[in-house]
């Protein structure tokens, strides 16, 4: 018996999407590489909401078995409302995924995580043969860091420690993520903290450092993974 309220047969995006041709175009791409048996990593964001709808439509039309591995309970709501079958890390591993980015670098360096689920993206992404990163010419910068922070999601009780830590990197601003529609800072996907984080520069170690600091959980900063960029 399936669920027949609202919200489980709407899709779960509020708002105008942004350059909704060129990243209409850029779903339809990446749901061509879809195949029967595939298990998909799905990230969050406007253009992987519209690449999720038009593999849902592949799915149905030509009876695919196919699995998703959401990384956002936004991700795992819609994959219910287009019917697709989801599983998880712990069941399977996934053949590749898709998901947004804040910023692009030349050197394909990423910065991701405005959407608080970071620390799931991340797992995902590590745990895929590849990612397909769907963005517009709007996400390309010339500098990491040039247009957004870098998030870090921190245990609520490393809130001082890692502001501390941070204070030794070449930082401009430091602040901590507050939420919209409720009192107080934003719970991520993993019920921990976000600081936003303006770096003057961002190197290439940053990624594992910050990890290492006691109560970090995540960074927003993906380098190095096996990542093919995706526009129009």
């Amino acid at each position: 018996m399936n669920w027949r309220n609202r919200i489980a047969t709407n899709e779960s995006w509020s708002g105008d999407i942004s350059n909704l041709e060129a990243k209409t175009k850029v779903a339809n791409q990446v749901s061509r590489y879809v195949k029967d048996g595939d298990v998909i990593g799905v990230g969050s964001g406007s253009t992987a909401f519209l690449a999720l709808q038009a593999i849902a439509d592949r799915v149905k039309q030509e009876n695919l078995n196919v699995m998703a591995i959401p990384t956002s309970q936004e991700a795992l709501l819609n994959c219910a409302t287009f019917g697709l079958k989801t599983t998880t890390l712990a069941a399977d591993r996934p053949d590749w995924g898709f998901d947004g980015a804040d910023e692009v670098d030349a050197q394909h360096r990423l910065i991701k995580g405005r959407g608080g689920a970071l620390f799931a993206e991340k797992l995902v992404m590590a745990s895929a043969e590849k990612t397909y990163i769907l963005v517009d010419d709007s996400k390309f910068v010339s500098r990491l860091g040039e247009k957004f922070a870098v998030p870090i999601e921190i245990d609520p009780r490393a809130v001082h420690l890692v502001e501390t830590r941070l204070e030794g990197y070449p930082i401009r601003k430091i602040m901590m993520r507050m939420a919209q529609s409720k009192d107080g800072p934003l719970i991520t996907e993993a019920g921990n903290l976000i600081l936003d984080v303006h770096f003057d520069r961002i190197e290439d170690e940053f990624e594992k450092e910050l990890s290492s600091i006691p109560g970090v959980i995540e960074t927003g900063l993906f380098i190095g993974y096996s990542v093919e960029i995706l526009t129009v």
